[in-house]
């Protein structure tokens, strides 16, 4: 018994030629479907999509255009003057972060970063650990003999 892919075709396939004549299939218009600009040949319109995208702004330094340094999840520091300083703390005080969360600066869950800034005169000598200082206010604050750890 044979099988059906052992089966050897005993006719010409049949085709069709398309373009020619004005049958009912493939004729005439020949799969261009109406008239006008698309049954032309060499119809090819510009994208207008992208002509709309092309317009957009790129949006410089988000997303993969950023600095690999720059973290948008890090919270910007708390500026912190010299002068807000002589009014918190009395001379010769000790200025850590938990001391700034216990006078009220910093909220007490968050841990938010502090830089001491500012050109003012340091009124006492503040022994200054764990924060960040400003190039003016450190200068300020060593020239009234404080330390900066």
């Amino acid at each position: 018994m044979a099988s059906l892919n052992a089966l050897k075709r005993m006719t010409k396939r049949a085709y069709r030629r398309v373009g020619r004549g004005q049958s009912s299939t493939r004729g005439k218009q020949s799969g261009r479907g109406g008239k006008g600009q698309t049954a032309r040949a060499g119809n090819k319109r510009r994208p207008e999509m992208r002509d709309i995208i092309k317009k957009l702004p790129k949006r410089r330094g988000y997303g993969k255009n950023r600095g690999r340094t720059v973290d948008g999840t890090r919270p910007d520091a708390v500026a912190l003057s010299i002068e807000r300083l002589n009014a918190l703390f009395d001379a010769g005080a000790e200025v850590t972060p938990r001391a700034l969360q216990e006078k009220g600066i910093l909220k007490r869950r968050t841990m938010v970063p502090v830089k001491i800034v500012g050109a003012g005169v340091a009124s006492g000598k503040f022994s200054i650990k764990g924060i960040a200082v400003s190039a003016s206010a450190r200068a300020a604050i060593e020239k009234a003999g404080g330390t900066i750890a």
